[in-house]
């Protein structure tokens, strides 16, 4: 170790008294990994060695006359120790550990800006922890991952078993794991295909998902509104679709029903709970004839409802929920206008498909009626087996007996 000399004016040569004490404060407060620490051999001798020094110095300022005045002054004298060898770090040690702290704050303002900007992108990140707030999936942290195929068997039993309420209309159901609305129908990844471009793929993509939504995701439309987003988006120049479906939602009865393509209920009858659909199911494309590319999606849509007008009262009849489940098999057609009579752009029915559980059998006024637990089974009594509705492993145009049965569980 290098000593170091004393300086040449004693009352600059070291720190001052308050901001040692300040100092030694500091360091206390640290705790023992920053304590300090005991000077080594060599420092004590080189401290006894200048200590002696001071004392000789004292020794001549007593033998003059004019010395006293001096000493007097210097009522605390300032020991000509080096820098560093008082007890606790070195001064450029705690500038470094200073440092230090100033970086880990910057580190944390730059966690808590991402983080605040990541809330003003989705506040429901913050708000949906808030105190008293309704939470439509509890569950959402453990979300099943997309469906890309139809699984080999029915989901299991939902541990949580019990009847759905306002505040968990999903509650005992496995849609509970399922994800919400319009983002649980996810296109696949586009390409190109017979003759339609990778950019043009993906656009008709997203032009099917827009028809799902709108005949099964538009609030409005589940109010029994019309569905015009989705009529929008149909051929007008394929015969008897379009004008078909727009007769079924003005007129409908059994020959002419909406609800084959169509999710509708009657206000004056339910209302949603919510804003939530649980939604699960896959979509495909793949080349069809020759100038054609078919687009097949399969999406079960679980919708809790509660009686029109009934209002929350603390657990009873105005929070009893009952859950109608739809599944609907569509394929739909994107035809090359230079070899059909298509119009470009926009989508042709080349099959539609569906099963409903939980609605009144024998009901063709264009709308779904959900049964209630605590009700009395409304419409012509069912005859049909026993199914699972969130059994989602058969094909809907699997060959399986067809009719209105009964359902295991809502």
């Amino acid at each position: 170790m290098t000593a170091v000399q004393p300086p040449e004016r004693p009352d600059e040569s070291s720190i001052p008294d308050e901001q040692w004490e300040a100092f030694l404060r500091e360091a206390a407060e640290d705790g023992d990994r920053n304590a300090p620490k005991e000077p080594s051999a060599r420092a004590r001798m080189v401290t006894r060695r200048l200590r002696e020094q001071d004392e000789a110095v004292r020794e001549q300022a007593t033998e003059g006359n004019g010395r006293r005045r001096w000493r007097k002054r210097a009522a605390k004298p300032q020991p000509s120790l080096p820098p560093g060898w008082r007890t606790g770090p070195a001064w450029r040690e705690m500038n470094g550990r200073s440092r230090r702290r100033r970086t880990v704050g910057s580190v944390i303002g730059v966690v808590l800006a991402a983080a605040l900007a990541l809330v003003a992108v989705r506040p429901s990140l913050l708000l949906d922890r808030l105190p008293g707030r309704d939470h439509p999936s509890r569950t959402s942290a453990s979300l099943l991952p997309a469906e890309t195929a139809l699984p080999s068997g029915a989901p299991g039993a939902v541990d949580d078993a019990g009847l759905p309420t306002r505040k968990d209309p999903f509650l005992g159901s496995p849609a509970q794991r399922w994800a919400d609305g319009a983002d649980a129908i996810e296109v696949p990844r586009a390409k190109a295909v017979g003759w339609l471009s990778q950019a043009d793929m993906a656009v008709a993509l997203r032009r099917v998902k827009e028809f799902l939504v709108g005949a099964n995701l538009d609030p409005a439309v589940l109010r029994g509104g019309q569905p015009d987003a989705a009529l929008a988006l149909l051929d007008p120049r394929q015969p008897g679709t379009l004008s078909g479906l727009r007769r079924s939602l003005r007129t409908p009865d059994r020959r002419h029903d909406p609800l084959q393509m169509v999710t509708r209920f009657d206000p004056a009858e339910v209302a949603l709970v919510g804003h939530v659909v649980k939604v699960r199911g896959h979509m495909s494309f793949s080349a069809g004839a020759a100038g054609e590319v078919r687009v097949h999606a399969d999406y079960t849509f679980v919708y809790p409802l509660v009686r029109a007008g009934a209002k929350a009262d603390g657990g009873g009849s105005g929070d009893v929920v009952a859950r109608t489940i739809i599944r609907r098999d569509l394929t739909v057609g994107l035809l090359d206008p230079r070899k059909w009579t298509a119009t470009e752009g926009k989508l042709n029915i080349r099959s539609t498909a569906g099963e409903f559980y939980n609605s009144a059998c024998g009901v063709y006024d264009g709308y779904y009626h959900p049964d209630f637990p605590d009700g009395s089974p409304s419409g012509t009594p069912a005859t049909g087996p026993t199914v699972d509705p969130y059994d989602r492993s058969k094909s809907v145009t699997d060959d399986h007996s067809k009719g209105c049965g009964t359902v295991t569980r809502t």
